[in-house]
């Protein structure tokens, strides 16, 4: 079988030992030395500061939003994993989907400003398959309105736009580390703050509101990760140029593969570097799409609706919108098999396969 995803794992050895330690010092939780530091390795690896080290990347957003105190209309994307949209209303806020560039996939920042109101109070955006949203005008759209900024950088580890880290923009940016991504600690995340002030607050979210040792600051949840999966993250990072350069090659021989068949990639943003998360499709039609699932499953190959259907007219707690963008592309866009163990005669067959329909 052949799935879509499958997790890098290093050798056990390493992560063995780095473990060790863990039961020498019997310290699994509450932010102990191996998530202090994973947080000062991640810092540097992405020349980012006040990143935190969390429980995952919903987490990320929700103590984004909680720290941010935002009450009331939050601009979102329609076109992204669910979390991005649950998170918005799990705060008590409302969501309010824009629709997405054809050719990116990201939020259409020309339509933005037609949907500010009175209620409006932020921006809540993702990078879609790790591809940069315009962030520059975002932020001119941001501080026009006085709106704050939140990206959803789930799949953009490593990204970098115009020289700077890509969390590195808006007053809050968050990452999952989830087992699926490009680079993980099994379950994670990390969420990156505009300045110290918004950093220490977030600090004490993430450990219940906890001021000091008996008082209370801010209300709070358990945002903190372990050290086993500290462990797995720290591990893991010696392997990012290696992970980096296999996906970069399993991409070129895609595209070499598939330069001829009736589907398009999304356009990448300019001045972005590509960090080759996923490999994305949009098919000429949905009947294309099924036809594609149809013969790669029966060779056991599996593939992903990443993302369908969409937010603005699937979710049960929200009331139905149809976006003409959004609808059009979630019905044709897949994500085909794509990680670090996946080899280059795979997917030379993969090719082959499809485009032999």
């Amino acid at each position: 079988m052949i799935p879509v995803v499958k997790p890098f794992l290093p050798p056990i050895e390493e992560f063995n030992e780095i473990v060790k330690g863990i039961w020498e010092r019997q310290w699994l939780t509450n932010m102990g030395p191996l998530a202090t530091e994973l947080e000062i390795k991640l810092q540097k690896q992405l020349n980012v500061s006040n990143l935190l080290f969390v429980t995952n990347g919903t987490v990320a957003l929700q103590m984004a939003i909680k720290a941010l105190d935002l009450k009331g209309e939050i601009i979102t994307t329609p076109f992204s994993f669910v979390a991005t949209t649950s998170t918005i209303v799990w705060e008590g806020c409302t969501p309010i989907f824009v629709d997405i560039e054809p050719s990116t996939l990201t939020i259409d920042v020309k339509k933005i400003e037609e949907a500010i109101t009175g209620n409006t109070v932020a921006i809540l955006a993702t990078h879609v398959y790790g591809n940069p949203c315009d962030v520059e005008a975002i932020d001119v759209i941001a501080k026009k309105y006085n709106l704050k900024v939140i990206y959803d950088g789930a799949h953009a580890f490593g990204v970098e736009y115009k020289g700077k880290s890509i969390f590195e923009y808006g007053d809050i940016s968050t990452c999952s580390l989830h087992a699926t991504k490009l680079y993980h600690s099994t379950e994670g995340g990390f969420i990156v703050a505009k300045g110290e002030e918004l950093n220490d607050k977030l600090k004490r979210i993430r450990n219940f509101g906890i001021a000091d040792f008996d008082s209370f600051s801010d209300l709070g949840l358990n945002g903190k990760n372990s050290e086993l999966h500290a462990a797995m993250g720290i591990v893991n990072l010696k392997y990012i140029d290696r992970i980096h350069s296999k996906r970069k090659q399993l991409y070129e021989v895609f595209t070499e593969g598939l330069k001829d068949f009736a589907a398009v990639q999304p356009i990448w943003r300019s001045g972005a570097t590509m960090n080759y998360p996923y490999y994305p499709l949009v098919l000429e039609s949905e009947e294309l799409l099924f036809r594609v699932r149809e013969v790669l499953a029966k060779e056991d190959i599996h593939i992903r609706r990443y993302f369908y259907p969409s937010l603005a007219s699937a979710l049960p707690y929200l009331p139905k919108q149809m976006l003409d963008v959004t609808e059009d592309i979630a019905k044709r866009a897949i994500c085909l098999p794509f990680y670090f163990d996946l080899e280059v005669s795979d997917v030379k067959r993969i090719c082959r396969i499809i485009k032999s329909i």
